[in-house]
């Protein structure tokens, strides 16, 4: 789990109310009850996803983090388990310091919170140029009425935040062939620039086998105009990790599927200049290196 940091005395007197870790520290906190609160992740960077675990909750409170507007209720996995919840430092988050709040809601009681500062550092990314068929760049009124109704889809999807945890264990890589150092990377098409790239590409071959990278259920199995055949699965507590350009889609919708499963076989659908596996992750719709979950124990 690296270097754990307490958030105390010298720590404050050093840094007034700024919360600091390097890469792959955990920063314990209390929350106003008194509960242990761990934050674990590489670095306060753009495109790294937080775990936070919970102990030594009193009982009959329930503690609840707000970032960015958004809220994450620390959920108990299982009988006596920690409370858990992850949560996304999105790719295109300025560098800056932001507020995090921890509010204990007692039963029968009135809320208490207190607040954090998180000083978020730059990351620079990198930029591509690609050729692709004109039609993936600029786009019919029709086509771009589609682009808008799969992007407003995967939003809805994106946005739902079950409060079970269907993961088992740690992630792992949907393939085992290289993954390009290419999340964030500002994608310029045919000469214009697009959104950054939101995910890994792995060098995987045609039609070879993709496996899912954790537990979860089949929240989308279709075809989409820019992402191709493309499967998103949802591993609760609003994580999904998303596998796109696939030849051929082995699930459907709503399918439970267990860490490993076969889930599509590798292609070139969609906006695409070869074969090749797009994986992505999304917490509550923050973009985030899937290497940042990746290293994450929970």
């Amino acid at each position: 789990m690296g270097r754990r940091l307490a958030f105390g005395f010298v720590l404050l007197a050093a840094l007034p109310g700024i919360v600091r870790s390097g890469s792959g520290e955990t920063t314990v906190l209390r929350t106003p009850s008194g509960a242990t609160l761990e934050l674990t992740l590489r670095a306060w960077q753009p495109g790294e996803a937080v775990l936070a675990q919970l102990t030594d909750q009193p009982a009959g409170v329930r503690t609840i983090l707000c970032f960015q507007g958004k809220t994450y209720p620390l959920e108990a996995q299982g009988e006596g388990g920690a409370g858990l919840a992850l949560f996304g430092l999105d790719v295109v988050l300025k560098p800056g310091v932001y507020e995090l709040e921890i509010e204990d809601r007692p039963s029968g009681g009135m809320p208490v919170s207190e607040s954090r500062s998180i000083e978020v550092w730059p990351k620079s990314f990198p930029r591509k140029s690609l050729t692709v068929k004109s039609e993936y760049v600029f786009f019919p009124p029709e086509v771009e009425e589609r682009i808008r109704r799969e992007a407003e889809l995967l939003g809805t999807i994106y946005g739902i935040r079950s409060p079970a945890w269907r993961a088992e264990g740690a992630f792992e890589s949907p393939h085992p062939a290289k993954a390009l150092p290419n999340f964030g990377e500002l994608r310029i098409f045919n000469g214009v620039p697009r959104s950054p790239h939101s995910g890994v590409d792995i060098e995987a071959g045609p039609d070879e086998v993709v496996r899912a990278s954790n537990a979860g259920t089949v929240a989308l199995a279709s075809e989409l105009y820019l992402a191709g055949n493309t499967v998103v699965l949802d591993h609760g507590l609003g994580v999904f990790t998303f596998y796109c350009h696939f030849s051929r889609i082995l699930v459907k919708r709503g399918d439970a599927v267990r860490k490993g499963d076969p889930i599509g076989r590798v292609g070139s659908t969609g906006r695409s200049t070869g074969p090749h596996l797009h994986w992505g992750v999304r917490i509550l719709n923050a973009r985030v290196d899937p290497a940042s979950l990746l290293g994450l124990e929970f």
